[in-house]
């Protein structure tokens, strides 16, 4: 039997058709295990978020947070401090040293830098002998207010040979360095006190007020150092300090130049203000010396004062306590804080209001020594009467009666609006603060104050500056400057670069305020002012008594009268000689009589203003 042979093709083909189920099946196999599309997509989402998330880091971190990391780092080796500016010096009008700046050293602390802050602050205090609890009490007050970075001042003050001490010392406490301070210092002490003022640290309201202040700088608190502090203060400048690991200073370098305050000339004099002093001695009261064409006081002084370096150095508990309970109350300036019934010098006022109502100068009034008002009875200071007095004559006098009468024939409404037109009633506008308006009665006040209306006796008392007037010194000086000066009511300028400013005008002709200067002029040359009187100059003034508590028809002896019973002395006066003329107006204080008392201080004044004078005749 022959056998077939085979195709090899047909073979392979039937091979092939065989295996190809095989085939299939591991196409099939092998496409089921090939990755979804989905978890794909999904895996190169995650990949790419990650990618943006570490990116965006890497930006913000290297890029947009850049230099705010640079400078955290720097500041691992380099601190910002800033510096106080000196503090513009104050000099009189012949360029006397009032006001000063005085350098001291203090102690600061860094408080990243401490290691044991317990220990640091007793170090301090064994240092400085300070006590603790008062070193603690300071680092708890700033600590809020101070960064961590920035130097706390703890003590401040001390001296060079005390610094020295602790600069030995210094490496073994990181975190304290010793810092150079700027303060005041006021070489004439008391003389100046109320004018001046003076500075001390800067408190929580003042801080909080002022975004250029830290804790430990300076500000004034009263006086010219209060109402000038602008001008004084000046601005800060700014070191860069390199520290090291331990918080030592390595380097300083200034980057900011501090700019000092502006100086100041005022146009008080030093030596007038001295002699005004002496020449009111252990007295209360005050001196005020003006000249009444510009407006420019050349001395004020109030006693008694206080030493204001006390102040700048930082006041004890127990000076403070004392002055601020003393009976004779030091820190008043009485010049302008301290309002008194004007007594007889108000007299002033009244002839010009007088006058301008129609009340002819030549027109006399009977003096007896008394005037009835109804049943009362209203007594002149001379019990037995002046007789018939015309207005030149009552000033000359003071006398009272003539005042009484012709003040009811004007009426309490005219003299009002008189005084206040001539300034009475409203401040000065004198660059210190706290200043008192004063008072000028009405009939409205009196109603709304006391809930009853006015008297006609309330208008007696009032025509001779007792009742409710009161005023200030520097107030009856700025009127009898305009008196002389035409009329105007200028500002009292302490400040010698300022220019006169007039703030109103007495509402008087310049023949009334003429009549008024000769009535002046006599009264100092024999009536009750003659104690100012001299041959050498034009003198003028008017002497006033104001009395304080009612003592009746019986009045004792001031010596025999408690202080805070007697009279307030007056004297309200002119000099002219050598084309020089002031105003110099001196209150004592419970003094007494202002022929007696205040007039021998105001020719004291006189004596340094114009030289010694020959006792008139």
């Amino acid at each position: 039997m022959t056998k077939r042979k085979q195709n090899p093709d047909a073979q392979g083909t039937s091979l092939q058709g065989r295996n190809e189920p095989k085939i299939r099946i591991a196409k099939e196999n092998n496409e089921a295990y090939q990755p979804p599309r989905r978890g794909v997509i999904l895996l190169e989402l995650l990949i790419l978020t990650f990618f943006v998330v570490f990116t965006s880091r890497f930006w913000i971190l290297q890029v947009h947070q850049g230099a705010d990391f640079a400078i955290q780092a720097q500041n691992n080796h380099w601190r910002e401090e800033k510096v106080s500016a000196p503090r513009g010096r104050i000099f009189d009008v012949n360029s006397n040293v009032l006001a000063d700046n005085r350098t001291t050293f203090g102690l600061s602390l860094i408080r990243d830098d401490v290691r044991d802050l317990t220990a640091t602050l007793a170090r301090v205090s064994v240092w400085t002998g300070l006590p603790l609890e008062q070193i603690e009490e300071r680092y708890r007050q700033s600590r809020f207010k101070v960064k961590s970075f920035e130097p706390l001042l703890l003590a401040q003050d001390l001296d060079f040979a005390l610094m020295a001490r602790i600069e030995s010392e210094l490496y073994a406490w990181p975190g304290l360095e010793i810092v150079v301070l700027t303060r005041r210092s006021y070489p004439e002490k008391d003389l100046f006190a109320h004018i001046l003022g003076y500075v001390a640290e800067a408190n929580e309201r003042e801080l909080d007020k002022d975004e250029d202040l830290a804790m430990g700088d300076l500000v004034g608190k009263a006086g010219l150092e209060l109402t000038m502090e602008k001008r004084l203060r000046g601005t800060k400048g700014l070191y860069d300090i390199e520290v090291d690991a331990s918080g030592h200073m390595i380097d300083r370098v200034l980057r900011e130049e501090p700019i000092g305050g502006t100086n100041m000339h005022l146009a008080i004099d030093r030596d007038l203000q001295k002699a005004c002093w002496d020449a009111l001695g252990s007295q209360a009261g005050s001196i005020v010396v003006m000249e009444p064409d510009s407006g420019k006081v050349r001395a004020m002084v109030t006693a008694p004062a206080y030493d204001n370096n006390l102040f700048a150095k930082g006041i004890s508990h127990r000076d403070w306590d004392a002055l601020r309970t003393s009976p004779r109350f030091p820190l008043q300036n009485r010049s302008i804080q301290s309002v008194y019934p004007p007594g007889s010098v108000w007299k002033l006022v009244m002839a010009g209001c007088l006058i301008e109502k129609g009340i002819s100068p030549n027109e006399s009034v009977n003096c007896p020594g008394y005037a009835k008002l109804g049943n009362q009875i209203f007594r002149c200071w001379k019990h037995s009467g002046h007789g018939r007095q015309n207005l030149e004559q009552a000033l000359f006098n003071s006398c009272d009666v003539y005042f009484y009468v012709m003040a009811e024939r004007i009426g309490i409404n005219a003299i009002e609006a008189f005084a206040r037109a001539s300034g009475f009633g409203s401040r000065t506008g004198i660059d210190l603060p706290h200043e008192k308006s004063g008072l000028v009665p009405s009939r409205d006040w009196k109603k709304r104050r006391h809930k009853i209306s006015w008297t006609r006796g309330d208008t007696y008392n009032t025509s001779i500056g007792q009742g409710y007037t009161l005023i200030t010194p520097i107030q009856i000086a700025v009127y009898v400057s305009g008196l002389l000066n035409g009329g105007d009511i200028l500002k009292p300028l302490l400040v010698d670069d300022e220019e006169r400013t007039v703030r109103m005008r007495i509402p008087a002709s310049k023949e009334t305020l003429d009549f008024i200067v000769r009535a002046m002029q006599r009264t100092a040359s024999g009536g009750t002012a003659k104690v100012v009187g001299r041959k050498d100059a034009i003198m003028g003034g008017k002497t006033g008594t104001a009395q304080v508590v009612k003592l009746g028809k019986n009045r004792r002896k001031s010596s025999e009268m408690a202080w805070r019973e007697r009279d307030h002395a007056w004297i309200a006066t002119f000099g002219k000689k050598n084309g020089k003329t002031y105003v110099v107006v001196v209150m004592v204080e419970h003094g007494g009589g202002g022929s007696s008392v205040a007039g021998p201080v105001a020719a004291k004044v006189y004596d340094h203003l114009f030289g010694p004078k020959d006792a008139p005749k």
